[in-house]
């Protein structure tokens, strides 16, 4: 019976590796189904009217965890781009990386190095406004943004400048033990004008006004920044789980093609042997 394609010790791994598969994607889907789920229970709002109402009439004027969208708009002077021309943002994040190669004296061979040489972070207030509407008292301060998750900056700069090698340098570099390779500058920002949605609560100040604040929930639900409109962060999670699917599929029709074809072709041989 071992000589059978069916006890094909391959055989077997293939259809016993797509079946296990398609069982662990079929979970992600199911997980990322259930996440999509609870966040379409979460009410989304805009910086408006409706939402200074809907505050009013609330306990203690708050609402303990919403989704709130609209453009990033400096609460004073913003960032300027210290790269690019008539670039501002509120977050303002510059990094230079020195990539080097060290001489290892037991291998008898260079490893890389990555260093942080400067690393300069800068943040202004900020709040998001109404789409749309250029001059309104509506705003919603966003506090602590530093503290959200979500990645939320945008690279609007980077430069890479490689060392010169020279034979004096590579002499007194090899002589050191350390060979520099090349320096990176970044810059990231979060400009002024983009759209952003953040979940968090969302507090009426001064209870009659029209100037909210979101901050971290106080229940422990996470605190998330994410530049892109609302719909467009649901159509991303949807595209997630759309994959899974897919991918649960394709690893489970593959392992049945497996099985099938192994068990066909092991009751040809049968056949051929009592013909």
């Amino acid at each position: 019976m071992s000589d059978l394609p069916i006890f094909n010790p391959l055989v077997l791994i293939g259809v016993g590796s797509s079946f296990a598969f398609s069982g662990l994607f079929y979970q992600l889907y199911k997980d990322k189904k259930e996440e999509i789920i609870q966040l379409k229970e979460i009410p989304k709002f805009r910086p408006d009217q409706h939402l200074v109402k809907v505050l009013k009439a609330s306990p203690h004027r708050k609402l303990q965890y919403v989704a709130v969208e609209g453009l990033v708009q400096a609460d004073g002077e913003p960032l300027a781009s210290q790269y690019i021309p008539r670039c501002f943002g509120v977050i303002q994040k510059i990094a230079v990386t020195e990539h080097s190669k060290i001489w290892n004296g037991i291998t008898r061979t260079w490893n890389s190095r990555t260093s942080n040489r400067k690393e300069t972070n800068n943040a202004v207030p900020f709040s998001l406004v109404e789409p749309g509407a250029y001059l309104t008292d509506i705003t919603v301060k966003v506090q602590s943004p530093l503290d959200a998750s979500g990645c939320f900056l945008e690279r609007v700069h980077q430069r890479v400048r490689h060392a010169q090698e020279g034979l004096v340098n590579v002499v007194l570099e090899g002589l050191g033990g350390e060979r520099p390779v090349a320096q990176q500058e970044t810059e990231q920002l979060l400009r002024v004008g983009t759209t952003m949605t953040g979940f968090g609560e969302v507090v009426l100040e001064g209870g009659t006004g029209t100037t909210m604040r979101l901050q971290a929930p106080q229940d422990g639900r996470l605190y998330i920044l994410v530049p892109t409109d609302y719909k467009s962060f649901m159509e991303k999670h949807e595209g997630t789980a759309n994959m899974w699917k897919v991918m649960t599929a394709i690893c489970g029709i593959s392992g049945v093609s497996l099985l099938v074809g192994a068990v066909y072709s092991s009751v040809g041989r049968q056949d051929g042997r009592r013909g």
